[in-house]
This record gives structure tokens, sequence and C-alpha cells, in this order.
């Protein structure tokens, strides 16, 4: 895996990150996935299958909500497990 989005992007989804991917790998996204596959979600998820770990992301994220996986703090390592199983389930 290599970046993960982690719960600081469930008040806002954001769709920043989405913008500068290059790989599409962030969902879901209402131009792609649909209105209501994006009001249903709670966050934004970066396949982690997809990623090419290029960290484009990141910096684009207004509230800091993604981290490269090494990098994510004891408490949000749970949402490198979240991330992959949003994906795992569509």
């Amino acid at each position: 895996m290599a970046h993960v989005i982690t719960d600081l992007c469930r008040d806002s989804k954001d769709q920043s990150c989405v913008q500068v991917c290059p790989v599409d790998c962030i969902h879901p996204y209402p131009e792609v996935d649909g209105d209501a596959a994006f009001e249903k979600a709670e966050q934004l998820y970066i396949d982690p299958d997809t990623c090419i770990d290029c960290g484009a992301c990141a910096p684009a994220c207004p509230v800091s909500a993604i981290f490269f996986d090494d990098d994510l703090p004891e408490e949000k390592r749970s949402f490198i497990e979240i991330n992959r199983n949003y994906f795992a389930e569509t």
C-alpha cells in the first residue's frame, strides 16, 4: 500500500486530491462513481492496488487527511485496512 486517506476527510470530502491523481485511484468521485455513491461514502478512499505512490494527493488535500502508510500516526493505522476494504466491497 502507498497512501491512505484518514477520517480527517469525513467532514469535507474535498476532491482536490482526485484532480491531481495521475492514476485515478481515489474514489468515490461523483463524475465517475455517481452522486449517490459519493453521498453514501463517509470519506474518500485510495485504492492500494492502483496507487503508484507518487504523493501528489497529500499536498493537495486541504485538511491534511492523506498520509504515506509508513507515516500514519498509530491511532490512524486502522485506515490502511479501511481504505483497502472500501475497494474490496465495491
